[in-house]
């Protein structure tokens, strides 16, 4: 398995549909994020106090839900559960989604708080698959500041000593620091546009941000 896909949330339900259907043949392993169902967990948390544990559960079930969702939609997709079976989903031609609570829960890997979502999540399966990570969401990559504000600019190439100083961005706080601990890379990208996505699966240039983990 040479790469994880992680499906921002941000993309559910029709981009996301879109894009896993033009990955289908790829070698590829499907991560989705919780979207909206994991930012209303996120504002009954702030609103009630939950513990960082059930937050932390709870968006990781999100995840699976969509997960679950999109696999449905998508003929010749299939929902998984553990990474053994993701590889033979792949070798039997099909395209895995991971329905990642299981392994989670079993591993429990990363800190319980708000600071870790399905980035940093997608990030540390990919380290344990030795595959390597592309991340799609709603814009074109890492800007300067949000896209939505004036001035923001668009960063092409970034490493991740730099972005720890950006605080939570189109990725978590947490995810530049894992970057650095497992000396990997990672590129973030437009999945609304799958061509972009296919482009950098197949080496070739792409609009991105590549993020380095030196």
């Amino acid at each position: 398995m040479e790469w994880v896909v992680k499906i921002g949330g941000s993309l559910f339900p029709h981009y996301s549909i879109n894009l896993a259907q033009e990955l289908l043949g790829e070698d590829v392993l499907i991560i989705c994020g919780g979207g909206q169902l994991a930012n209303q967990i996120r504002e009954y948390h702030h609103e009630l106090n939950f513990s960082p544990t059930a937050s932390h559960k709870t968006a990781i079930l999100c995840m699976d839900i969509l997960g679950m969702l999109l696999a449905d939609k998508v003929k010749g997709a299939e929902a998984v559960r553990s990474l053994e079976k993701a590889k033979k989903v792949l070798n039997e031609g099909k395209l895995p989604v991971l329905i990642p609570s299981m392994i989670l829960e079993y591993l429990d890997p990363l800190e319980h708080s708000w600071r870790v979502t399905s980035d940093s999540i997608s990030l540390y399966l990919s380290d344990l698959l030795d595959a390597k990570l592309l991340i799609t969401t709603d814009v074109d990559g890492i800007y300067t500041h949000r896209p939505s504000m004036d001035g923001a600019q668009f960063i092409k190439e970034i490493s991740a000593k730099k972005l720890l100083n950006f605080g939570e961005t189109s990725l978590d706080e947490s995810f530049a620091e894992l970057l650095l601990k497992y000396k990997t890379s990672t590129y973030v990208v437009n999945g609304k546009h799958p061509e972009r996505v296919l482009a950098i699966l197949d080496g070739r240039s792409s609009i991105n941000t590549f993020i380095g983990g030196d």
